[in-house]
Order: structure tokens, then sequence, then C-alpha cells
């Protein structure tokens, strides 16, 4: 993360929702960078999507590593034999369990750190948005970054 873009988050969030922020794998904080990066890029100015898209992964935690998500993208991709051959390796149980859980759990966070029930909406559904603005905004933007 850039000085810059710490400055900007620190006059942005409250403390609460910075604790969230800062709790989040480096690679997390990366991508919800570039998530409200692109939503901004695309006109996006509304403040519940923009918290939805900084920490819409917050849950994943820090014990999800890069084995554990690229072993969960490619049972996405290919399906869940995937899962079922990598899972009995450890941590790949429990690291699962984060990343299927992460978008609930998120939510859960953003909400305990004082964001707005429509921004955890927006991240309890950003893989199947009911919001046809804003949640296609945050999926597009997600999958985009």
């Amino acid at each position: 993360m850039t000085a810059p873009e710490r400055r900007r988050l620190e006059g942005w969030l409250t403390p609460a929702q910075l604790g969230v922020f800062d709790a989040m794998h480096p690679a997390d904080q990366r991508h919800g960078l570039d998530v409200v990066r692109h939503l901004e890029a695309d006109g996006e100015t509304d403040p519940d999507l923009l918290l939805a898209g900084l920490l819409h992964d917050a849950a994943k935690g820090r014990q999800v590593r890069l084995p554990h998500r690229v072993a969960w993208s490619l049972g996405e991709r290919y399906g869940t034999w995937v899962l079922a051959l990598s899972a009995p390796l450890p941590g790949f149980r429990h690291a699962f369990g984060a990343l299927e859980r992460h978008a609930e759990d998120s939510a859960d966070l953003a909400l305990r750190a004082g964001c707005s029930e429509r921004t955890a909406e927006l991240i309890r559904h950003q893989a199947a948005p009911r919001d046809p603005g804003a949640g296609e905004a945050l999926r597009r933007a997600d999958e985009a970054s």
C-alpha cells in the first residue's frame, strides 16, 4: 500500500473500519484498494458501495494463503473434486471454511465496525448480487481486479 493510499484510508474510515482493513491479509488489502479504484474509474461515488468494495474480503483472514486460494479457485473452475483432494492437507480444511463463509463473515465484520446495513448486504451478496446497480458494480469490479 502506498503512503497516499494509507492517508486516504485514515481520512475516510472510522478507527473500527480501519482496524478491520488492517487485520486483512495484505493481498486482500491490495485487492480491496484495487476494487475501489476500479469502481471510482467507472464513476461510482456511493460511499456504501466503495466501502463494500474495500472490505468485501475482510473475513478471509491471514490464515488463507496462496496455496489455499489457488486450490479454491481451481475447485470453483474444475469442480469440488479439487477441494476434496486438497482438503486433507494441513490447514486446507480450515482455510476452505474461511473462504466458503467469507462473504457472510465479512458482512458481519463490516457491521460490527459500524458500516451500514446496505454496505453489509452488498458484501453478503457479492457473488450473486441482489442490488442490480451497486451489487452488480461490486461484482464486476471484484472480477476485474
